[in-house]
């Protein structure tokens, strides 16, 4: 009898603390939510940790330690509360919520894939996944959903921007267009988007269209780098703007002095373009940093043939010939000398 009354009061001794301890965690957890709306996110935390010391498998406080963790940026303990909370309740689609959220804003794109696909309730699944097939590089995937995803939102300017980029991957740029498009349409500060843009429309030889978003590029703040220097004056030397696509390849030239393949793209686009005296003043001073570069003796003869000096043309043709003999074959397919 005497060990029955001493097993009966040590259980509820017991049983009052386990009381005690779940009336502290229910105490800390409240103060914590009240700190953490008030914005005291570093006090907020310290509440929910002493709400799951005294209550281990609250969830809902390993939930509020997340969401506050977060609002610090103290992203590796926001995950280990999200992950310890799930493991808790491993079907809380508010949970599954906030851990897709979370890889997906920290770019743990494998993650985020494994739980948008069990985010059943998520507004966003359709985008989160495929913006994370597109960084994972599964193009297929991504453009399905993403073109689904902005069936319901056209105006979602980073979902558009990877529908294009995804194009891009898949060897469309002709769809990819209308998204890059969209997504500057709707985000007008990200010049990174235009100069890439340019470089699309320059690729399918729209010249104009090319300049149109270099300089929106650049009147955004892009930085101008000799790539974009270039790529613009390039193309506004074919579009007939001689001047200042001149003005833009001299500032290239002026900071990688006697690039000779600048100088011979710049050349060729002169040839191209049928400004013969323009084209042999380059492939002059191509001649002068080697006089051995036979394809530019080539194309010289082929200035000088263009411009009604048929065998002075022809007799620097031959010449180049001795030099290599590789170049007949231009002659014979009436081609311009490869690498130029």
């Amino acid at each position: 009898m005497k060990n029955s009354i001493i097993f009966l009061s040590l259980y509820f001794t017991a049983m009052s603390g386990f009381s005690q301890n779940i009336d502290s965690a229910v105490y800390f957890f409240q103060k914590g939510k009240e700190e953490k709306a008030a914005g005291r996110f570093a006090v907020a935390a310290q509440y929910f940790s002493k709400s799951i010391a005294n209550k281990p498998n609250y969830t809902e406080a390993y939930v509020e330690s997340g969401k506050t963790n977060l609002q610090m940026r103290r992203i590796y303990d926001a995950q280990k509360d999200f992950a310890r909370a799930y493991e808790l309740a491993p079907s809380d689609p508010d949970i599954i919520q906030e851990m897709t959220m979370l890889y997906f804003n920290n770019r743990q794109f494998q993650k985020a894939i494994e739980f948008a696909q069990k985010c059943k309730n998520c507004k966003e699944s359709d985008r989160i996944l495929g913006m994370s097939y597109y960084h994972t590089e599964d193009y297929g995937k991504a453009q399905t959903l993403l073109e689904k995803s902005l069936a319901v939102d056209n105006k979602d300017a980073e979902a558009a921007y990877t529908l294009g980029r995804t194009y891009l991957e898949l060897e469309n740029e002709k769809k990819a267009i209308p998204q890059f498009v969209n997504a500057i349409a709707n985000d007008n500060s990200r010049n990174v988007w235009m100069y890439e843009l340019a470089l699309i429309y320059y690729s399918l030889n729209d010249f104009k269209n090319a300049i149109k978003y270099f300089d929106m590029a650049a009147n955004s703040g892009y930085n101008k780098t000799n790539d974009f220097y270039e790529n613009l004056g390039f193309a506004q030397l074919y579009t007939g703007n001689i001047e200042n696509g001149i003005q833009n390849l001299t500032e290239v030239l002026n900071r990688k002095p006697n690039n000779k393949e600048l100088l011979g793209n710049i050349a060729n686009a002169m040839y191209e373009t049928k400004r013969y005296d323009a084209a042999l003043e380059y492939f002059q001073k191509l001649l002068e940093l080697n006089p051995n570069d036979a394809s530019s003796l080539y194309m010289a003869g082929m200035v000088f043939q263009k411009k009604g000096e048929k065998e002075k043309g022809q007799k620097i043709c031959d010449k180049a010939i001795e030099m290599d003999p590789s170049l007949a074959k231009n002659r014979q397919k009436k081609e311009l000398p490869m690498g130029l």
